[in-house]
């Protein structure tokens, strides 16, 4: 079994054949999806999918080129359905910054203080973060060893050098992608050896980031087993005990 641990299914790109998709990624072996709350105005898609079918799941959160809709209150009576499993995805992202260092030093100051919210109603509702973090390594490290405390998480399409591994102390997890299949993705490659194995996810980030051979293609949750195949082939560890191991991984974060 595999669990897509992080795909917009409420992207409106699924709204004609969503049931051809979960049916494909079933028919591949992928058997739960969670999909990640990022902006509010979806949220209520996403609600209404997992209510529709029994094996998926989502998070409420705010992202970070969102954060300044960020508001608890809109977001509350979704954090205690039953099949909300996590608070994000959230978190730092430098890339798309404004021009002027007034701008910028308001954008960062903004995101921090909306990412340290949602770390700590993550942690009064004893809930995993889903975590985004975009060339910027060091604040995320730093908010996150401060404030998140060991519930942990996942660190969502990792792609990062070997600073953030030692989260994996407290309790934070490696979401592995369509990424890892690209052939400039040197860095990952390195450091995917390094993370250990009690530690790794599996997920799409579909309709983004589609692993060869099918990018420019829209991501779905059955590409999964490519990024499997990647992993395997990378760490020397058989295609089942991939399966094996990260499904076990990811009910025991999520408490699926």
């Amino acid at each position: 079994m595999i669990i897509d641990t992080h795909c917009h299914l409420d992207d409106e790109r699924y709204n004609k054949d969503l049931d051809i998709v979960l049916a494909n990624a079933k028919s591949k072996g992928v058997e739960k999806f969670i999909i990640p709350g990022a902006d509010p105005k979806s949220l209520p898609r996403a609600v209404e999918i997992a209510e529709k079918y029994d094996d998926v799941y989502f998070a409420v959160g705010v992202h970070p080129y969102d954060a300044a809709e960020y508001d608890r209150a809109v977001l509350e009576p979704y954090v205690h359905h039953p099949k909300c499993v996590a608070i994000g995805e959230c978190g730092l992202d430098y890339y798309r910054l404004p021009e002027s260092e007034e701008e910028i030093v308001a954008e960062k100051k903004l995101q921090k203080e909306v990412f340290i919210d949602q770390i700590e109603w993550a942690k009064e509702l004893d809930k995993p973060l889903i975590v985004h973090i975009r060339e910027a390594n060091a604040d995320s490290l730093e908010l996150l060893e401060k404030y998140a405390g060991d519930r942990g998480g996942v660190l969502h399409c990792y792609n990062a050098d070997e600073q953030l591994l030692k989260l994996a102390k407290n309790n934070f997890y490696y979401g592995i992608g369509g990424v890892l299949t690209f052939k400039n993705a040197r860095k990952l490659i390195n450091v995917y050896p390094k993370i250990p194995t009690d530690r790794l996810l599996i997920e799409t980030d579909a309709p983004y980031l589609t692993p060869h051979p099918h990018r420019g293609e829209r991501n779905e949750p059955s590409y999964t087993t490519l990024v499997a195949d990647k992993m395997s082939e990378l760490s020397g560890i058989s295609r089942k005990e991939i399966e094996k191991l990260t499904t076990d991984n990811s009910l025991r974060l999520f408490s699926l």
